[in-house]
C-alpha cells in the first residue's frame, strides 16, 4: 500500500521528504494540509497527529511525524541499501550531527530571521538575527571544508535536507556564493538531484516564499 503523506507543498521538511521518496522511488499518497486554513488543526488529522505538524506519514498504520525521522525511516525501510543512512554507527552518527545541525541551528536561525517576514508578522530583517544566519553558514562551510558532501564522499539524508534549506534561504535575497564550499556543494546537490525533480519539488514554495518576503520587505521602505 502507498503511504500517505500529510504535506503542504510550499513547506521546506515536507520537501525534503518528497525528494528523497522520489530518489528511493517509495510511492506517496499525497494529502494537502494546508496550514495557513487551518487544516492542521482539524479534529481529524489531530487524531492522526496531536502535534498538529507536518509532514506527516502513516504506513499502513504507522505514524511517523518530522521530517528528519521521516526520512532516516524511509530510507532505513524502504531503499535498496543504506547509503543514504548508514547503519555503520560512526557513519550513521555523521549523519545524525548533521541533521541536527539543520534543525537546531541553520533552519531555526533562517525561521527566526525571515519568516516573521515571510507571514508578515514584520517588515525588516534584524541585524542580529541575521549575524545568526550568517554565522551557521560559516559553520556549514567549514563542516564542508575538504568534502564532496556534509558528511563525507557520499551523499546521505543530510545533504537532502540541508540543501533544502539553503533553497529556502536564498528566497531571501541571501547570497550563497559568500561560501565557497556551501555555494559548490549545493551545485552539486542541485546537479546530482536533477534527475528526482530537484527544481519541480521546490518550485512551489521558492516562488511563494521569494513572493511573500520582497512583498513584505517592500512595505518597511
Amino acid at each position: 500500500m502507498p503511504i500517505d503523506f500529510y504535506y503542504f507543498p510550499p513547506s521546506a521538511p515536507c520537501r525534503s521528504v518528497l525528494l528523497l521518496a522520489k530518489a528511493i522511488g517509495v510511492h506517496l499518497n499525497l494529502k494537502t494540509i494546508n496550514v495557513l486554513k487551518g487544516d492542521h488543526m482539524k479534529p481529524e488529522f489531530l487524531k492522526i497527529n496531536p502535534q498538529h505538524t507536518i509532514p506527516t506519514i502513516d504506513d499502513n498504520g504507522f505514524i511517523l511525524c518530522e521530517s528528519r525521522p521521516i526520512m532516516g525511516y524511509l530510507v532505513s525501510k524502504y531503499a535498496r541499501n543504506d547509503s543514504l543512512y548508514p547503519k555503520d554507527p560512526k557513519k550513521r552518527g555523521l549523519v545524525d550531527q548533521m541533521l541536527y545541525f539543520d534543525a537546531g541551528n541553520l533552519y531555526e536561525n533562517i525561521l527566526i530571521c525571515y519568516f516573521p517576514v515571510v507571514f508578515a508578522k514584520d517588515n525588516v530583517i534584524h541585524e542580529e538575527r541575521q549575524q545568526a544566519v550568517e554565522k551557521s553558514c560559516e559553520t556549514l562551510n567549514t563542516f564542508l571544508e575538504g568534502k564532496e558532501f556534509v558528511t563525507g564522499d557520499d551523499l546521505t539524508i543530510a545533504d537532502f535536507t540541508i540543501s533544502t534549506t539553503i533553497c529556502v534561504l536564498q528566497c531571501f535575497d541571501f547570497d550563497i556564493g559568500r561560501y565557497d564550499n556551501v555555494a559548490m556543494w549545493y551545485n552539486r546537490c542541485k546537479e546530482l538531484l536533477d534527475k528526482f525533480g530537484f527544481d519541480e519539488v521546490h518550485a512551489t514554495g521558492t516562488k511563494l516564499f521569494t513572493e511573500w518576503y520582497r512583498a513584505n520587505v517592500q512595505e518597511s521602505s
